[in-house]
């Protein structure tokens, strides 16, 4: 189960940027995960929850964002979604020289803060 060392790097990220951001609560994560990531989106809900106990993040809610597979034909230039598992082979030409332009995302899209500490008043001038 990876999803536990993701759902651990994704605490990190956002808690680092809690820090930076002067937040002290987190309400939601928004990730978006491609179609194609290898992720199972309730294990990672899952393994989530956990990663969060004790952290600014706890009791905050990840809202997985799915991003479907698009691949692309090289030669043709033809656009199809490879579906799952993925078939590369060009649907016009049949080539097998694709590139995938999406379904592998696997990345923090938004956070919600719950809470700030207020800045400190400005010096007198």
């Amino acid at each position: 189960m990876h999803e536990m060392s993701i759902a651990a790097a994704v605490v990190e990220q956002v808690a680092d940027a809690a820090v930076r951001h002067g937040a002290t609560a987190v309400a939601t994560v928004r990730l978006e995960v491609g179609e194609l990531a290898g992720v199972v989106p309730e294990a990672l809900a899952f393994c989530f929850a956990l990663a969060c106990a004790g952290t600014v993040l706890e009791g905050a809610a990840l809202e997985t964002l799915g991003v479907a597979a698009l691949a692309r034909c090289g030669p043709c230039a033809v656009e199809w979604r490879p579906g799952m598992p993925p078939d590369l082979l060009c649907p016009r030409c049949g080539g097998p020289d694709a590139v995938l332009l999406t379904g592998r995302e696997l990345r923090v899209r938004e956070v919600e803060w719950a809470g700030t500490v207020p800045s400190a008043p400005a010096p007198p001038s």
